[in-house]
């Protein structure tokens, strides 16, 4: 059997369990919302394609969930689709007093569209939240102890004692903050603000790249600086300190996540980083491994990037219908039906190349063609 194959029941649970919690999340921050502005929800599914388990509620919803866990939807009355694409043909009318989806006011579309994200990043800030409250927080301060010889750090002149406030846009006030920047952004220039005898002095500074090899075997670059740090502690919080270096985190993951995609798009960072379905099921695998603790990380990172992902102004996305409403505020007019579908058309190929390129990038990491080629040779 194909090694990638190999403790396949392992990668299974936890990735279901990852993705159907963030899926779950998502779907019900566009029925909350929905529900609050009074739109009559037809569907509310976890997974695509046939249901394996369903029912309805007193409202009318059905509630399922699909034999293909790699997503889901919530369907509003009148909708064509999942997409929430506006049913062209006469469907069945609204209940007396009940206003369907497509003819809600625009804010509250908006709201209802932004809503799902807006719930990703909710989950991950709750999330970081109760785990700062009750294990504690990696705290390291950002104060360089020691600089390696013939390395990033001693070439741009950083010294030991020195302090790290900012690198490349981003404040630090914990070295785990600059490890995970570094790790990130291998050959890549960087700006560097560092505190030294009371005055702030700007640097600049190359990340230099090694090959990583984790527990499981998985190769892969990540940027060497060539500091260390002091002594760490976890450092529990109280409720308020507790929310607020969770939203802090999860602000500093979307615009390191923003900046990495950029710079795929740019050609700076190789597009191979990109991970797909494979990817995620054995990364998910491996951190629950690791511990509890892991995989409850790895639900937080890919929470806010399905959150962020659908923010993309791709049609058929949330990002994509927010798009259209913001033209449809300056026009003062929908967008034609006829454009919206075929923006939508064009979307879902977008969207299908991605996860195919995705796929892609998982097969040729897990070396399947490698074994494949071994089995026919």
């Amino acid at each position: 059997m194909f090694e990638f194959l190999d403790g396949f029941l392992i990668y299974v649970g936890p990735f279901l369990g990852l993705l159907t919690a963030v899926v779950f999340v998502h779907e019900m921050g566009h029925f909350l919302v929905a529900r609050l502005f009074g739109v009559p929800v037809e569907i509310f599914s976890v997974g695509f394609g046939r249901a394996l388990v369903s029912w309805r509620d007193r409202a009318g919803t059905i509630w399922k969930i699909g034999w293909l866990p790699l997503g889901g939807y919530v369907k509003f009355l009148g909708d064509e689709d999942a997409a929430s694409v506006k049913r062209s043909e006469a469907g069945p009318a609204a209940p007396a007093g009940v206003t369907m989806f497509h003819d809600q006011p625009l804010y509250s579309r908006a709201a209802v569209v932004a809503a799902g994200p807006f719930a990703n990043f909710l989950f991950a800030i709750f999330l970081l939240a109760v785990t700062f409250a009750t294990v504690g927080q990696p705290f390291t301060p950002p104060v360089v102890d020691k600089v390696f010889d013939n390395t990033a750090a001693s070439s741009a002149g950083i010294l030991n004692g020195d302090r790290i406030v900012n690198i490349g846009g981003q404040s630090i006030q914990r070295f785990e903050e600059l490890q995970v920047i570094i790790s990130n952004n291998p050959d890549i220039e960087l700006e560097v603000v560092v505190e030294r005898d009371g005055y702030e002095s700007t640097l600049m500074v190359t990340p230099g790249a090694r090959e990583f090899e984790d527990r499981f075997g998985n190769k892969r670059r990540i940027g060497f600086l060539g500091v260390s740090r002091g002594g760490s502690e976890f450092v529990r919080h109280g409720p308020v300190l507790a929310v607020w270096y969770a939203t802090r985190e999860t602000y500093n993951f979307t615009v390191m996540t923003l900046r990495n995609v950029w710079e795929m798009i740019a050609r700076e960072r190789p597009a191979d980083e990109l991970r797909g379905v494979l990817g995620i099921a054995q990364m998910s695998g491996q951190a629950a491994q690791m511990g509890f603790e892991s995989w409850l990380r790895l639900t937080v990172l890919i929470s806010i990037s399905l959150g962020l992902i659908n923010l993309f102004p791709i049609p058929i996305l949330d990002g994509g219908h927010l798009v259209f409403y913001a033209f449809e505020m300056i026009l003062r007019r929908p967008i034609s039906e006829r454009i919206q579908e075929f923006s939508f058309r064009i979307g879902l190929v977008l969207v299908i190349t991605l996860m195919l390129f995705g796929l892609w990038n998982d097969l040729v990491h897990l070396k399947v063609f490698e074994q494949i080629n071994r089995v026919f040779s």
